[in-house]
């Protein structure tokens, strides 16, 4: 009789570091992560990139969303403007990812509103 195989478990941390990872492989620009601990219950980390173009905000949201759950079984709970490629938010319940127009961006100013959140550090050579 085998072992029963394990799932492997992911933190909401590590995650949310894999697709800032998937964000940075195809090319999304300002890739920045807040934790949101202390300051806010509504997620654990935010997750912040622009694309460069509508189409390319549309690919960055489609490849964090088949990648994480190619590689880690994770859904998004909860999709929003994907299809128009203007901010594109993934609610992946303990982290989001918001991906951004740059105009847009530059508009919510989103890192200014939650100015009290802490910047984590993207490792440079972050892989799988």
């Amino acid at each position: 009789m085998s072992a029963p195989t394990r799932i492997p478990t992911h933190t909401s941390l590590e995650l949310a570091q894999r697709a800032a990872a998937i964000l940075l492989e195809h090319k999304g620009n300002d890739v920045v992560l807040l934790s949101l601990k202390g300051v806010s219950d509504m997620t654990d980390y935010f997750l912040i990139v622009s694309g460069t173009s509508d189409t390319h905000v549309r690919a960055l949201g489609n490849s964090v969303l088949e990648d994480l759950k190619k590689e880690t079984g994770q859904m998004a709970h909860h999709v929003e403007g994907l299809s128009q490629g203007r901010w594109v938010l993934l609610d992946y319940v303990d982290f989001v990812v918001h991906v951004f127009h740059p105009t847009l961006r530059n508009f919510y100013q989103i890192e200014r509103l939650w100015a009290d959140a802490e910047v984590i550090p993207l490792e440079a050579g972050v892989t799988r």
